[in-house]
Protein backbone atom coordinates (compact mmCIF):
# COMPACT_ATOMS: atom_id res chain seq x y z
CA UNK A 1 0.00 0.00 0.00
CA UNK A 2 2.73 2.28 1.28
CA UNK A 3 4.40 1.47 -2.31
CA UNK A 4 1.85 2.26 -3.85
CA UNK A 5 1.01 5.92 -2.52
CA UNK A 6 4.76 6.54 -3.16
CA UNK A 7 4.11 6.00 -6.63
CA UNK A 8 0.91 7.70 -6.87
CA UNK A 9 3.17 10.87 -5.82
CA UNK A 10 6.07 10.71 -7.44
CA UNK A 11 3.86 10.23 -11.02
CA UNK A 12 2.21 13.88 -9.59
CA UNK A 13 5.44 15.07 -8.94
CA UNK A 14 6.40 14.79 -12.08
CA UNK A 15 3.34 15.87 -13.87
CA UNK A 16 3.61 19.35 -11.96
CA UNK A 17 7.14 19.31 -12.81
CA UNK A 18 6.23 18.41 -16.73
CA UNK A 19 3.75 20.81 -16.72
CA UNK A 20 5.59 23.85 -15.22
CA UNK A 21 8.86 23.18 -17.42
CA UNK A 22 6.30 23.04 -20.65
CA UNK A 23 5.01 26.42 -19.37
CA UNK A 24 6.49 30.28 -20.19
CA UNK A 25 3.98 31.84 -17.77
CA UNK A 26 3.36 30.79 -13.86
CA UNK A 27 0.93 28.35 -13.37
CA UNK A 28 -1.83 28.40 -10.65
CA UNK A 29 -2.61 25.34 -8.42
CA UNK A 30 -5.88 25.53 -9.97
CA UNK A 31 -4.39 24.93 -13.78
CA UNK A 32 -2.70 22.17 -12.63
CA UNK A 33 -5.72 20.41 -10.14
CA UNK A 34 -7.12 18.88 -13.43
CA UNK A 35 -4.10 17.04 -14.64
CA UNK A 36 -3.20 15.25 -11.51
CA UNK A 37 -6.63 13.29 -10.33
CA UNK A 38 -8.94 13.65 -7.55
CA UNK A 39 -8.23 14.91 -3.96
CA UNK A 40 -4.75 15.97 -5.02
CA UNK A 41 -3.37 18.37 -2.46
CA UNK A 42 -1.31 20.37 -5.24
CA UNK A 43 -0.22 22.86 -2.65
CA UNK A 44 1.79 20.42 -1.03
CA UNK A 45 2.88 18.84 -3.98
CA UNK A 46 4.67 21.73 -5.63
CA UNK A 47 6.10 22.40 -1.68
CA UNK A 48 7.31 19.35 -2.36
CA UNK A 49 8.92 19.65 -5.60
CA UNK A 50 10.08 23.12 -4.36
CA UNK A 51 12.13 21.44 -2.16
CA UNK A 52 13.32 18.81 -3.92
CA UNK A 53 14.58 22.14 -6.45
CA UNK A 54 16.08 24.25 -3.48
CA UNK A 55 19.75 23.75 -4.18
CA UNK A 56 19.49 23.50 -7.93
CA UNK A 57 20.74 25.40 -10.88
CA UNK A 58 17.25 25.93 -11.31
CA UNK A 59 14.44 26.91 -8.35
CA UNK A 60 10.04 26.48 -8.22
CA UNK A 61 9.23 30.16 -6.93
CA UNK A 62 5.85 31.50 -6.26
CA UNK A 63 4.81 34.75 -8.07
CA UNK A 64 1.83 35.69 -7.00
CA UNK A 65 -0.93 33.13 -7.05
CA UNK A 66 1.61 31.64 -9.58
CA UNK A 67 4.41 28.93 -9.84
CA UNK A 68 7.28 28.63 -12.05
CA UNK A 69 10.84 27.60 -12.51
CA UNK A 70 13.94 30.22 -12.65
CA UNK A 71 17.53 30.30 -12.42
CA UNK A 72 18.57 30.34 -8.47
CA UNK A 73 19.49 34.03 -7.41
CA UNK A 74 23.05 33.01 -7.10
CA UNK A 75 23.42 31.98 -10.99
CA UNK A 76 21.66 34.97 -12.08
CA UNK A 77 25.35 36.85 -13.27
CA UNK A 78 25.29 34.11 -15.65
CA UNK A 79 22.08 35.26 -17.50
CA UNK A 80 22.48 38.67 -17.95
CA UNK A 81 22.28 39.23 -22.19
CA UNK A 82 18.40 39.91 -21.50
CA UNK A 83 19.34 42.92 -19.48
CA UNK A 84 21.71 44.31 -21.62
CA UNK A 85 19.79 43.91 -24.67
CA UNK A 86 16.37 45.05 -22.55
CA UNK A 87 15.97 48.90 -23.18
CA UNK A 88 16.02 50.96 -19.53
CA UNK A 89 12.85 52.44 -18.73
CA UNK A 90 12.92 56.12 -18.31
CA UNK A 91 13.16 57.46 -15.19
CA UNK A 92 9.54 58.72 -15.95
CA UNK A 93 8.13 55.03 -16.05
CA UNK A 94 10.65 54.05 -13.36
CA UNK A 95 8.52 56.29 -10.82
CA UNK A 96 5.41 56.22 -12.15
CA UNK A 97 5.70 51.93 -12.09
CA UNK A 98 7.01 52.32 -8.52
CA UNK A 99 4.17 54.09 -7.39
CA UNK A 100 1.37 52.18 -8.94
CA UNK A 101 3.07 49.22 -7.10
CA UNK A 102 3.01 50.68 -4.03
CA UNK A 103 -0.21 52.85 -4.23
CA UNK A 104 -2.26 50.38 -6.36
CA UNK A 105 -5.31 50.88 -7.10
CA UNK A 106 -4.24 53.99 -8.29
CA UNK A 107 -5.42 56.77 -10.83
CA UNK A 108 -3.44 58.85 -13.57
CA UNK A 109 -4.58 61.66 -11.15
CA UNK A 110 -3.03 60.16 -8.07
CA UNK A 111 -0.19 59.04 -9.65
CA UNK A 112 0.33 62.83 -10.92
CA UNK A 113 -0.14 63.73 -7.43
CA UNK A 114 2.42 62.06 -6.05
CA UNK A 115 5.23 62.84 -8.47
CA UNK A 116 3.99 66.37 -8.75
CA UNK A 117 4.37 66.55 -12.70
CA UNK A 118 1.77 65.26 -15.54
CA UNK A 119 1.76 61.57 -16.44
CA UNK A 120 1.65 60.91 -20.15
CA UNK A 121 -0.24 58.34 -21.45
CA UNK A 122 2.26 57.57 -23.32
CA UNK A 123 4.29 56.07 -20.17
CA UNK A 124 1.24 53.84 -19.25
CA UNK A 125 1.03 52.46 -22.44
CA UNK A 126 4.36 51.65 -22.05
CA UNK A 127 4.38 49.78 -18.68
CA UNK A 128 1.17 48.24 -19.92
CA UNK A 129 2.80 46.74 -23.25
CA UNK A 130 5.80 45.47 -20.78
CA UNK A 131 3.24 43.45 -19.26
CA UNK A 132 3.80 45.09 -15.70
CA UNK A 133 0.58 47.08 -15.33
CA UNK A 134 -2.81 46.73 -16.02
CA UNK A 135 -6.43 48.52 -15.77
CA UNK A 136 -7.75 47.19 -13.04
CA UNK A 137 -11.33 49.10 -13.14
CA UNK A 138 -12.51 52.31 -12.64
CA UNK A 139 -13.05 54.62 -9.73
CA UNK A 140 -16.55 55.36 -8.09
CA UNK A 141 -15.98 59.07 -8.07
CA UNK A 142 -16.91 61.38 -10.61
CA UNK A 143 -15.58 60.51 -14.16
CA UNK A 144 -15.02 57.65 -12.83
CA UNK A 145 -11.26 57.27 -13.50
CA UNK A 146 -9.18 54.58 -14.94
CA UNK A 147 -7.29 52.74 -12.30
CA UNK A 148 -4.11 50.78 -12.64
CA UNK A 149 -2.31 47.82 -10.60
CA UNK A 150 0.71 45.84 -11.20
CA UNK A 151 0.49 42.30 -12.78
CA UNK A 152 1.94 38.78 -11.98
CA UNK A 153 4.40 39.63 -14.74
CA UNK A 154 5.48 42.52 -12.64
CA UNK A 155 6.01 40.05 -9.55
CA UNK A 156 8.01 37.48 -11.90
CA UNK A 157 10.00 40.02 -13.19
CA UNK A 158 11.55 41.32 -10.16
CA UNK A 159 11.90 38.29 -8.66
CA UNK A 160 8.88 38.83 -5.91
CA UNK A 161 6.82 36.22 -4.45
CA UNK A 162 4.03 38.91 -3.33
CA UNK A 163 3.75 43.14 -3.38
CA UNK A 164 4.50 43.11 0.49
CA UNK A 165 8.08 41.11 -0.77
CA UNK A 166 9.08 45.20 -2.52
CA UNK A 167 11.60 47.36 -0.44
CA UNK A 168 10.58 50.02 1.95
CA UNK A 169 9.63 53.36 0.98
CA UNK A 170 12.97 54.93 2.55
CA UNK A 171 14.97 52.50 0.05
CA UNK A 172 12.80 53.44 -3.00
CA UNK A 173 13.46 57.11 -2.01
CA UNK A 174 17.00 56.91 -1.10
CA UNK A 175 17.13 55.45 -4.48
CA UNK A 176 15.84 58.18 -6.42
CA UNK A 177 12.82 56.63 -7.68
CA UNK A 178 10.48 58.81 -5.10
CA UNK A 179 10.45 62.67 -4.22
CA UNK A 180 10.27 63.37 -0.54
CA UNK A 181 6.60 65.19 -1.23
CA UNK A 182 4.55 61.69 -0.19
CA UNK A 183 1.01 61.39 0.52
CA UNK A 184 0.18 60.34 4.25
CA UNK A 185 -1.91 57.49 3.46
CA UNK A 186 0.87 56.21 1.09
CA UNK A 187 1.10 52.91 2.47
CA UNK A 188 3.17 49.32 2.26
CA UNK A 189 0.76 47.60 0.10
CA UNK A 190 -1.12 44.77 1.12
CA UNK A 191 -0.34 40.85 -0.30
CA UNK A 192 -1.16 40.70 -4.31
CA UNK A 193 -4.95 39.50 -5.14
CA UNK A 194 -5.87 41.10 -8.30
CA UNK A 195 -9.35 41.78 -7.01
CA UNK A 196 -11.77 44.64 -7.13
CA UNK A 197 -11.96 46.73 -4.07
CA UNK A 198 -15.15 48.50 -2.36
CA UNK A 199 -14.64 51.87 -4.54
CA UNK A 200 -13.94 50.24 -7.95
CA UNK A 201 -16.17 49.33 -11.03
CA UNK A 202 -15.48 46.55 -13.12
CA UNK A 203 -13.81 47.81 -16.75
CA UNK A 204 -15.95 48.44 -19.08
CA UNK A 205 -15.67 46.38 -22.63
CA UNK A 206 -14.64 49.67 -24.67
CA UNK A 207 -11.79 50.31 -22.20
CA UNK A 208 -9.70 47.96 -23.87
CA UNK A 209 -9.58 50.05 -27.03
CA UNK A 210 -9.88 53.53 -25.29
CA UNK A 211 -8.58 53.41 -21.26
CA UNK A 212 -8.74 57.01 -20.97
CA UNK A 213 -11.86 58.82 -21.73
CA UNK A 214 -11.91 62.70 -22.89
CA UNK A 215 -13.99 63.40 -19.51
CA UNK A 216 -11.08 62.03 -17.12
CA UNK A 217 -10.01 63.60 -14.26
CA UNK A 218 -8.51 67.27 -15.43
Amino acid sequence: MEQEEGDVLRRQLRIIEALLFASTEPLRAADMAPYLGEGANVTKLLKALQAEYAERGVNLVRRGDGWVFRTAEDLGFLLRREEHETRPLSRAALETLSIIAYHQPATRAEIEEVRGVATGKGTLDLLMEAGWVRMRGRRRTPGRPVTYGTTEAFLDHFGLETLGDLPGLEDLKGAGLLSGRLPADLQIPLPFTGELREDEDPLDPSDLGDPEPVDEES
